[in-house]
Formats: C-alpha cells, structure tokens, sequence
C-alpha cells in the first residue's frame, strides 16, 4: 500500500463553480458512526485501519465519505440527480396526453397512436446500454452530458414536428437520451455513505413521483390553452437544466478512484469535506482495489462466474417488475376509459393521472422504513407478496370502488418494490460495471415495459380481465423467486469497485 503523503491542490478544474448552486437550507440530524462492528459483509473502516507505523496515514473513500456524512455536499448531488429523473419522468408522462390529442387532429389510428410510446421505449432500450457503457468507460458526467443534449434537442424540435413520421423519429431520440436515468441513480449512490444509504435512495426515487405529478399539472394547465406542441416544448425544461448545471457537479469520485485518479478524487473529497464543514484526515487517499488484470468487455464481466448469479435473476426481476408496474397502470387506464368514452379534452383525464401518480407515495414511504431495517430482499419479498393479494380479488369482476381501491393499493406496493430493486442493482455491482449492468437491467426491464401493452391491452379490450389479472401474478411470482436467488443482500455492504 503506497501511504505516503503527498501534497494536493484545494481545487479541482471539474468541480470549480460546485460551491455555486449551495441552495439548501438545513442540515442532517446527525453523523455517521463509525463503530468497529459494521455490517456482516465487511466491517465500518476506521481511522486505525488505515494507519502505517513507518510511512504516515492513507485513508480509504468508503472511510472518507463515512467520514463526511450527509450534509451540504450530497444534498448538491441530491437535486442534481434529482433533476435528472423528473426530467425522464416528465417525458415518460406525457405519453399519456399527446397521444389522444393527437390523434384527432392528424387521424391516426390507435395502433399508430400507441406506436408513439413503443418507439420511445424502444429508444430507451437502446439508450440505457450505450449511456451505461459510456458512464463506466469515460466518466458518469460524459454520460449526464450527451443525454441531455440529445433529449433536450430533440423535445425542443418534437414541439415542431410537421408530421407523424417526424414526430416518431424524434421520440426515439428522446427515449435514447432518457436510457441515462439509471445512470443519475448510480452517480448519486456513490457520494452516499453506508449508514441509510436506503433510507437516501428512496428520498432520491421521490423524485420520479415529483416529474408524474408536475407533468399532470402542467398538461392540465397548459393543454386545454395552448395545445400538445406546447406541453412538449415545456416538458424539455428539466432536461435543459440539466445541462446548463452540468459544470457545476464534480464526477464520481469513487468512478476515478477505479482510474487510479486519485489525486482528482481527493480534491473533489475535499470540496466536500468544506461544504459539509467537517475534516478530513491528514495523508493520502488510496484504492481499495489494485487489480492488474487482463481488460475484458464489460458484458462479459457480467456474465462471469463471480457476478452471473447475480446478472440473470436480476435481468427477471426487471422484466417482470416493469411489466407488472406497467400492466397495473394500464389496467387502471383501461377500466376508467371503459366507464367513460369521452375523456379526452376532460379534465377528468388529468385528475385521474395525478390522483394515481399519488398512490406511489405511500410506497416510497414504507420503502424509507424498512429499508434499511429489514434489509433490500426482505422489502421486495414483502411489497411483492402485498401487491399479489391485493390483485388477486381481481380474477373476477368487483365493484367500481373496492376495484380503485385494490389497484391504487397494487400500484403502491409495485412501484416501491421496484424503487428497491434500483437501489439494490447498483449496490450489487462493482464500479468498474456498475452503470453498464444496471444500464442493461433497465432495457431487459423496458422491453417488458414494451411487451405489456400489447399483451395487456388485447386482453383487457376482449373483456379477458381474468386472464390480464393472473397474467400480472404470473409476473409477480417470477419476481417474487428472482429475488429469492439473488444470492447477496446489500444492506450495510460497502460498494466493491472491482470484480473480484
């Protein structure tokens, strides 16, 4: 171990203007503690342990950021990331307002009305695999760069599509731009401290429920006026903030301290260590792992004996997750349209999409509980075992009410299991593999997303509502196994930067 202490710049060129957006107003409750007994898998580090009789003091980033807490600093990181998934969630959502109004005013048939949620899917398919191999190849932030480029470009332009075919196109841009979202969540991860990372991760998932609910709002406010052109211009909003903030956030330390950049790593430490007002050690920060091994594709890295076990039930997961997630939402859709077949220019549209966006918050909020109490498999075995009762009274038909009221409890305990398996998935993966396997987790997980409606809707449009209801458990089961032969739990484990 090299400990010896070598002087280091206070400023870093990647970080310079990180002290400009400090726009939070309050503090934690309290410090991490750094007790010698830690978690099952590998002990908290301490101070002592990374102290040489002979050669000075080095000191390791899991210590470092244990050390720093959560204060100002991640808070920064916080909205940053937070920006990122309202603007996928924002156009996600309005996907449930273009296309009905649209399709009067340019007469396209319902299979071309639905095929412009396919092609968006299916550019996210294609954007969460690139975005991932990017991020672990050259850096988080040239990943945070180029999506939102792409997508606040294309939303813009998407305001002034002259036809169908052009409208089409650059949807599938946009969805490639948003496949980066799983990237905002592993970047934001890697500034957390161990201590309720969960309880964090959840607080950060909030932030999708916030982009559903502030689409809604702004449909409801801006369509009935202005029409469907100016909701796609100022849906791109969040997306172009994105990248006017882009300077001012620091790249993943933990990502260079894979590239053996260290010294960039410790600036930006302590950047940090200044914002949250604590103190860093004297010395030297060092790699957890130095490995000199032969370079190999990162897909391959995922399928290696050390993480396969790991990769295939959590690429089931997803799959089943999204489709179930999904089949609940278009469900919901389908039994509200099938009590009331002029909804369109009705404000009723709106209230129902924001008056079911709010059953994910109560979710969120168990998630927070017992997250960090019970462990992450626990959590999802409990939310998948809440949603399969819930839906299972809809095999045969039940009365308006008691059928919203068992979808709305459904939605909640799906959405929150799937908000744990995006904190679980890039806690399980190394660093040097992390963006890219979460980032094919998420398109397995959107080709069920895009599988879902065409299954899901023939059966319910042919009055199979029991068949679409036990199809959904079918999936929830899978889950419900794939999480059994997950073979880690990651609740209180350090983050492993390499494949071991």
């Amino acid at each position: 171990m090299d400990s010896g202490a070598t002087p280091v710049s206070s400023a870093s060129d990647d970080d310079d203007g990180i002290s400009v957006i400090v726009f939070v107003i309050f503090q934690p409750g309290g410090e991490a503690t750094l007790g010698r007994g830690g978690s099952p898998a590998k002990k908290e580090p301490t101070f002592e342990d990374h102290k040489t009789e002979d050669e000075g003091v080095s000191y390791t980033l899991d210590w470092a950021l244990s050390n720093l807490g959560f204060g100002n600093f991640q808070f920064i990181m916080l909205a940053y990331a937070g920006l990122g998934w309202i603007a996928e969630a924002m156009e996600m959502m309005l996907l449930s307002f273009i296309g009905p109004a649209i399709q009067p005013e340019w007469r396209l048939s319902s299979n071309e009305e639905s095929f412009i949620s396919t092609v968006t899917f299916a550019g996210m398919l294609v954007g969460a695999y690139i975005w991932g191999v990017v991020s672990d190849r050259y850096g988080r932030k040239k990943g945070f760069l180029g999506a939102s480029i792409i997508t606040t470009i294309a939303g813009l332009l998407s305001a002034f599509a002259p036809n169908y075919a052009s409208l089409l196109i650059l949807r599938s841009f946009i969805g490639v731009g948003l496949g980066c979202g799983h990237v905002f969540s592993s970047w934001f991860l890697e500034f957390v401290p161990t201590p309720k990372r969960g309880t964090w991760m959840v607080v950060f998932a909030t932030f999708w429920t916030v982009g559903t609910i502030l689409e809604a709002s702004l449909a409801w406010s801006v369509m009935p006026s202005f029409g469907w052109r100016w909701l796609l211009g100022l849906s791109t909003i969040p997306s172009l903030l994105v990248l006017l903030f882009y300077n001012q956030v620091p790249e993943s330390p933990r990502y260079l301290c894979t590239k053996r950049r260290l010294t960039e790593a410790q600036n930006i430490l302590n950047k940090g260590a200044t914002l949250n007002q604590k103190q860093l050690p004297v010395g030297t920060l060092v790699s957890d792992h130095i490995k000199t091994s032969v370079k190999s594709s990162l897909f391959s890295d995922l399928l290696s004996p050390n993480l396969i076990k790991t990769t295939i039930p959590l690429w089931a997961l997803y799959f089943g997750n999204t489709f179930s997630y999904y089949g609940i939402v278009l469900l919901t859709s389908q039994l509200s349209i099938s009590q009331t077949e002029s909804m369109i220019h009705d404000s009723s549209l709106y209230t129902n999409v924001f008056v079911n966006s709010l059953a994910e918050l109560p979710g969120l909020g168990l998630a927070a509980i017992i997250l960090d109490r019970l462990g992450r498999k626990i959590s999802m075995e409990i939310m998948f075992t809440a949603g399969f009762v819930l839906l299972l009274p809809l095999v045969v038909h039940q009365d308006d009410i008691l059928t919203t009221t068992l979808l709305f409890g459904a939605r909640m305990f799906i959405s929150a299991s799937f908000v744990v398996a995006c904190i679980y998935a890039p806690e399980v993966y190394p660093t040097n593999v992390r963006a890219t396997g979460v980032g094919i987790a998420t398109a397995v997980g959107r080709t069920g997303g895009m599988v879902c409606p065409l299954v899901a809707v023939g059966l319910v449009n042919s009055c199979s509502q029991t068949l679409a209801i036990v199809l959904f458990e079918a999936m929830i089961l899978v889950c419900g196994l794939s999480v059994v032969l997950l073979p880690l739990e990651t609740k209180g484990r350090e983050l492993i930067d390499e494949v071991e």
